[in-house]
């Protein structure tokens, strides 16, 4: 069997070849043609087990991605079968899937629901996440500038994802990021909101990935109550681990702005976008995520091996 690394994953995807793929598998679990399974933790002695799993016939591919949590460090891993015959095809880590199919998530569901014209991108948190929601976000849309936020954000970095996205960017405070953004990316480790909602600009497009737990949240009741669209991978498991939502005060009815990205992936592009709301996208990483990406990963490397060999024969 197979075993994908994280480089060899990195070499294998792109950013509108995953997008399209997670576009399909949401819009088709949407219509009931695929499944997921919620997120399962097992803990003992500080040391958490999670499982996920998901089932996408018209992809042919079924999996699970499972991961432990030590000592706030995640070790993941992706186990994917061929849905036509079941049989076992190879195993992933998934660090690079979970970068690639987060930000790319969060591109889809800002296409419909951020300004087509937003110029400034802010980034809060600038690991793994924040960097590649920063590039993802320059290649989908016509940015002028990005303004990012890190406990220990330098110089250096700051030049680096520059060289990386094509445009300038510089360091910032999260109050500062939040009145100038017109895509606002939310990709620490807190658990206490960032920045007060009230000084979001109107239009502004929020997209929270911070965190999948009951307990933290980067986003304020301000943020919330202002938000004209909540957006939700999968509510059903979303409302049981997004602290933002299940930490928010009645006035913020999380319940009445809810959309299913299955449906909101079904809009016109920009249609979802209010000039005078917030657009809220919180994202706590759902399984059929993991599996759609796995699949394309491994579909290309099959696809790269079959013209070697067409190559070598000829």
């Amino acid at each position: 069997m197979l075993h994908f690394t994280d480089q060899q994953l990195h070499e294998l995807l792109d950013a509108p070849a995953v997008q399209d793929v997670l576009q399909q598998a949401f819009v088709e679990f949407g219509r009931g043609q695929a499944a997921q399974q919620r997120r399962v933790r097992t803990e003992a002695e500080g040391i958490r087990l999670s499982t996920l799993g998901a089932v996408i016939p018209g992809q042919q591919v079924a999996g699970a991605k499972i991961y432990t949590t030590v000592s706030g460090a995640f070790s993941f891993v992706i186990v994917l079968f061929d849905a036509l015959n079941g049989q076992a095809l190879a195993t992933f880590d998934a660090g690079a899937i979970t970068q690639w199919r987060t930000a790319a998530c969060s591109v889809l569901a800002a296409r419909y629901g951020a300004n087509p014209q937003s110029q400034t991108l802010g980034v809060l948190g600038l690991g793994a996440q924040g960097t590649a929601h920063a590039r993802q976000f320059c290649q989908a849309f016509d940015l002028r500038r990005v303004l990012v936020w890190s406990p220990n954000v330098d110089k250096e970095r700051c030049r680096q994802l520059e060289l990386d996205c094509g445009v300038p960017v510089r360091a910032a405070r999260p109050d500062e990021i939040a009145a100038q953004a017109d895509i606002l990316v939310t990709a620490s480790r807190s658990r206490d909101p960032l920045f007060d909602g009230h000084t979001l600009k109107p239009g502004c497009f929020v997209a929270a990935v911070g965190s999948s737990l009951p307990a933290a949240r980067e986003l304020d009741d301000a943020c919330l109550q202002r938000a004209s669209k909540i957006v939700v991978e999968w509510s059903e498991q979303t409302l049981s681990e997004a602290g933002d939502l299940i930490l928010a005060a009645p006035e913020c009815r999380i319940q009445d702005k809810l959309c299913e990205l299955s449906d909101w992936l079904q809009l016109s592009r920009g249609q979802g976008y209010d000039s005078q709301g917030i657009c809220v996208y919180k994202s706590v990483g759902v399984a059929i995520e993991d599996i759609a990406v796995a699949g394309l990963a491994y579909r290309r490397f099959r696809l790269g091996q079959t013209a070697q060999e067409a190559q070598a024969t000829y």
